[in-house]
């Protein structure tokens, strides 16, 4: 039966908001990709904008850039200090900085109006950024602190233990009007701050990590409301973070916490004035956070607490005069990418009594941050305990045999009977249970609230299936992947561990885009990678280094290039690319020096990690036959990395590399295929699935056999494994998309869609609302069996966004300048409903496939456009209309160019 589909075009609702006859608008101005930023530190900062427009099929043709020292002379147009002039290009995003040079603590505004097919725009409203302390000679601050350890049971040896840290000093802004004030703060190794008793910011665990002995992160606040005329009181709560770390060892112990200060008020007269962190100040750990320390637990002595330290008129005549510290090490480097923050609340959902006076809180999710008590009823000196798992025994009690060494509880002792509300401010948890102890009376579901804490960022993606499989599996990913971002990506967030493994990111960074604006995470940890660097050139596999693991090997270090590779991809952004390609190159050459042998990659540490094993009690296969050989692994994902390198030399203005970079492909190639390919069968090695995959999707395959080779990871996978997922961390990088592009996206969707093991959807029979470190978390080794890990995602979400909703980048496109539309249709899925915040504006996908009829509902945003494919066997009606530039026939189907817009396809 043959259909034909009629285009219908609809207005775009996102594009109505504030517009009127089709008035084109200029609106999302970002510096750096953030909406009015401050505390830059980059000398060319780059602009970037949407346009919309009522009208389809809008593409900007030209812009012109404005910056000006104030909002007045920039409406004028007068004294710029830069006027792009009218630049004809189509491009709006991450457009840098021409003009005049910037200064520290500079306050810039700026403006744009584009030219575009459908007119021109009015200048966009004004936006503004401001600079950090460009040098270190703006410092005039100190490293301060208490530089012992005072407090019963405080120790750097081991399992660590430190109480908080008060500082506060007293101050007078008498010289007149107050124009502004800006703070430049870094606490080690996590701050709060305050003025007058008000918190500078509503970030959390601040600054972000960083390997401190090359980097130390401060942070940039402007604070003029917080700052009046006369008496004023600056106050800082020291944590310990992981700079005075959690362990000993390995995760090791820096120093104890110290601060580094400095305000600067100017007046309205231009005099200034500048407090900073110096012997002047006091200092007390005698406060009510006894001890701190991410895997143990907060513990709150509220019979210590010290009313108003942090507001003028306390009395500190007690505390210590502040010591001097040693400075970190690490360059001071101003943080662009957001601290963490309490980015949602929720509720719990029961309360179960154990017969030993316990109460089993259930939060309804696995979650990571923090519990807060709410006008909960205590008893005086009586300490009232919170033990937090991911887990239930069959009796109803916590399971703790994963969590490891790590204490993972908070302790709060009231300092009188009666109702208290608290919750912590230096640990955060992985939790959905919380066992509680210490109270005379059964709690209510109201006493407590779930704060949820990763990195301050937007959420761009939303995706719903016909498959409840499908659905649940994406709600446990989106929990899974901001419950491990903590300033860099981790690979769990409940244990003794909480890292920044490289293996687990790959490809999975690429997914996480679709789902969350993590950019500057993701910009930040390439330089964290490069930070723990070796001199020889090798890279950590767990980064920053506080786990310092060099193997010189390549699978897990291969996440350094895929997320450069990534940030280029999703959001236009070549300049981590251009930062660290001298560190990759470096690392390659080292790779080279120490494990290539005949043009084969030999040493692997991890395998295709996490593979199902054959018994559900093992963590790893002990079946020879279900290993993919580490030479297979290491070889093809170095493979890649040279193709990387060339599209990387190509970016950077390195081309004088690309000639290196193919030969030695060009050998490795040759080299792999000769010891590991079967020309008769098809089959790499002892033929795994992963070994396959791998070689297909990364392009080893003789040309010619890339069929076989296919046709052997489909029989693998059908008769072996009975159609379910058979890889582990490398192998399921690949597996979703190579099934796909290779012409079964039904095999695709059965592994997708499965209940039994091993599958995403048996870890949701038994109960998971995150994604399991194993596939078989639940009968495993507790050794290792985290309950959020989001490794074994692998290519999965990319394939929601790309072949199952159509969401693509064009070949040769970036930050979906250009799409190319081309959903997948596998048997049994009805319907997919996704959308996408990219750079340029949000992207829909929707289609339905029900009783006969099929409608799909696309949306553009203005300045992109899309190339959009259909089946060749459905006839295509197109109505002449704006927006439709193209209708082309071809060998495998139609092809319809549309610009911005929206419009609905719709089968008869």
């Amino acid at each position: 039966m043959r259909h034909t589909i009629l285009f219908t075009a609809i207005l775009l609702s996102v594009l109505l908001v504030g517009c009127s006859g089709g008035k084109l608008k200029v609106t999302s101005l970002k510096v750096e990709m953030q909406e009015n930023p401050v505390g830059l530190n980059t000398l060319a900062p780059r602009f970037s904008w949407q346009i919309s427009s009522t009208t389809p099929d809008l593409v900007q043709q030209s812009y012109q850039i404005q910056v000006a020292l104030t909002e007045e002379e920039l409406k004028k147009g007068i004294n710029l200090l830069w006027d792009s002039g009218v630049v004809d290009s189509d491009l709006s995003v991450l457009i840098p900085y021409r003009g005049e040079s910037l200064v520290s603590r500079g306050k810039y505004y700026w403006r744009v109006k584009v030219n575009s097919n459908q007119g021109s725009s009015d200048w966009s409203k004004i936006a503004h950024w401001s600079m950090a302390l460009l040098d270190d000679s703006d410092w005039q601050a100190k490293w301060i602190g208490e530089d012992s350890l005072s407090n019963p049971g405080e120790t750097a040896a081991k399992n660590t233990r430190l109480a908080a840290r008060y500082l506060r000093k007293p101050f007078e802004a008498n010289k007149g009007n107050i124009q502004s004030a800006v703070i430049y703060v870094s606490g080690l190794g996590s701050y709060e701050a305050y003025l007058n008793g008000k918190r500078v910011s509503e970030d959390v665990l601040a600054p972000t990590v960083s390997w401190y002995p090359n980097r130390v992160y401060y942070n940039t606040f402007d604070v003029t409301p917080l700052v009046k005329k006369g008496a004023n009181l600056l106050a800082v709560k020291l944590g310990n973070g992981r700079f005075f770390g959690m362990r000993e060892s390995p995760t090791q112990v820096f120093g104890l916490p110290r601060l580094l200060a400095q305000l600067e008020i100017e007046y309205a007269d231009g005099s200034k004035e500048v407090i900073v962190s110096d012997e002047t100040w006091k200092v007390t750990s005698k406060g009510p956070i006894v001890a701190n320390n991410e895997f143990d637990g907060e513990e709150y002595d509220a019979r210590l607490e010290l009313a108003g330290w942090e507001s003028a008129g306390y009395d500190d005549s007690s505390w210590l005069q502040a010591d001097i510290m040693d400075a970190p090490g690490g360059k001071l480097t101003a943080q662009t990418n957001p601290n963490l923050r309490v980015m949602e609340e929720i509720k719990p959902v029961s309360i179960t009594p154990l017969s030993d006076g316990k109460f089993i809180l259930d939060m309804g999710q696995n979650m990571v941050g923090w519990l807060k008590v709410n006008n909960l009823n205590g008893k005086k000196d009586q300490p009232i305990t919170f033990r937090f798992a991911e887990i239930l025994n069959p009796d109803s009690t916590i399971y703790l045999a994963n969590i490891r060494s790590a204490k993972v509880t908070d302790i709060y002792t009231p300092a009188r009977d009666g109702a208290f509300s608290w919750e912590p401010s230096f640990v955060y948890h992985g939790f959905r249970f919380v066992e509680i102890s210490g109270l005379d009376e059964e709690p209510a579901l109201s006493n407590f609230t779930g704060k949820v804490v990763y990195d301050r960022m937007e959420t761009t993606g939303w995706f719903e299936t016909s498959n409840q499989v499908i659905n649940q599996t994406f709600k446990n990913a989106y929990w899974g992947i901001r419950g491990n971002y903590r300033g860099m990506p981790t690979d769990c967030p409940q244990r003794d561990e909480r890292q920044g493994w490289l293996g687990d990111r790959a490809t999975g960074c690429f997914g996480e885009a679709f789902i969350f604006d993590n950019a500057h995470l993701y910009s930040k940890w390439t330089q964290d990678i490069e930070d723990s660097q070796s001199p020889e050139g090798s890279i950590s596999v767990v980064s920053p280094r506080y786990w310092t693991i060099y193997h010189d090997d390549v699978t897990w270090p291969a996440a350094y290039f895929y997320a450069a590779k990534m940030l280029y991809h999703q959001y236009g952004d070549s300049e981590p690319i251009r930062k660290h390609y001298a560190s990759m190159k470096r690392y390659l050459e080292r790779v080279q020096e120490v494990s290539m042998q005949d043009f084969i990659l030999t040493k692997d540490a991890y395998g295709d990690w996490c593979m199902p094993p054959e018994r559900q009690e093992l963590i790893h296969s002990q079946d020879p036959a279900r290993k993919t050989a580490g030479a297979v692994l290491s070889t093809t994902m170095y493979y890649s990395l040279l193709n990387l390198m060339v599209e990387f030399a190509q970016l950077t203005g390195n081309e004088q590399d690309i000639p290196g970079f193919q030969e030695l492909a060009g050998k490795i190639r040759e080299a792999y295929n000769a010891r590991f390919f079967n020309a008769d069968s098809a089959k790499y090695d002892n033929n795994t699935v992963t070994a396959n995959i791998l070689s297909l999707q990364l392009g080893l395959v003789p040309e010619g056999k890339e069929q076989q080779v296919f046709d052997n990871i489909v029989q693998k996978t059908e008769v072996d494994f009975d159609g379910h997922v058979s890889t582990g961390v490398l192998g399921i990088q690949q597996l979703m998309r190579g099934l796909t592009q290779h012409g079964n996206v039904d095999l695709a969707y059965k592994i997708a869609t499965n209940e039994t093991y091993p599958s995403w959807g048996y870890m949701i029979k038994k109960g998971a609302t995150t994604i399991w470190e194993l596939w078989n978390g639940d009968t495993a080794d507790p050794a290792m069996n985290s309950a959020n890990h989001v490794m074994l995602l692998g290519d999965l979400i990319i394939w929601y966004y790309e072949d199952l909703a159509g969401i693509k980048n064009y070949p040769g496109s970036v930050a979906y300048k250009k799409l190319w539309m081309e959903p997948k249709f596998p048997e049994g899925l009805s319907h997919v409903k996704a959308s996408y915040k990219s750079a340029y504006g949000e992207i829909r996908s929707e289609w339905s496939r029900e009783n006969g009829k099929f409608s799909w509902n696309i949306t553009i945003p203005g300045n992109s456009s899309a190339v959009v494919k259909l089946p060749k066997e459905l006839q295509i009606a197109t109505p002449d209309q704006p927006g439709v530039r193209n209708v082309t026939e071809t060998e495998s189907g139609i092809e319809i160019v549309l610009g911005s817009g929206s419009y609905t396809l719709v089968s008869k």
